[in-house]
């Protein structure tokens, strides 16, 4: 069984790590900073972005992968996956332009981030269930 429509939504998500990761890295150059963030409140928040989306991604990530090979139809996944991108998006805007505080986007973003995991869970857990 082919995975390849879970695979977009990885190679995306890979895409938007190494972009929010290049993000991290300009910062860093422009205040000098090599390692942490030495109260730097940009470099906190872009750092935070980034990291955010790399302590949801593996699981989220993974739980889109197994439905698909547990054959949850391509228009599932397509739909999860666009869900998932854009939650992502909110977050890393929404965290950026709140400044770390309240934002609609920070908000949407996780609260859609969760939705996303706690679906494929449960999707995952009845494809076993019925097995």
């Amino acid at each position: 069984m082919s995975a390849s429509v879970s695979g977009l939504y990885i190679a995306i998500t890979a895409i938007m790590a190494v972009y929010l990761t290049l993000r991290v890295i300009k910062l860093r150059r422009k205040f000098s900073i090599g390692i942490g963030v030495a109260g730097n409140e940009p470099l906190r928040l872009a750092d935070r972005v980034h990291g955010n989306l790399l302590e949801n991604a593996p699981i989220a990530m993974g739980l889109l992968l197994v439905a698909e090979l547990n054959g949850l139809p391509a228009l599932y996944i397509h739909i999860i996956g666009i869900v998932w991108l854009l939650a992502r998006v909110l977050h890393a805007v929404g965290l950026t332009q709140g400044k770390g505080g309240y934002h609609f986007g920070r908000f949407w973003g996780v609260l859609t981030t969760w939705l996303v995991i706690l679906t494929l869970s449960v999707v995952n857990v009845v494809y076993f269930a019925v097995s």
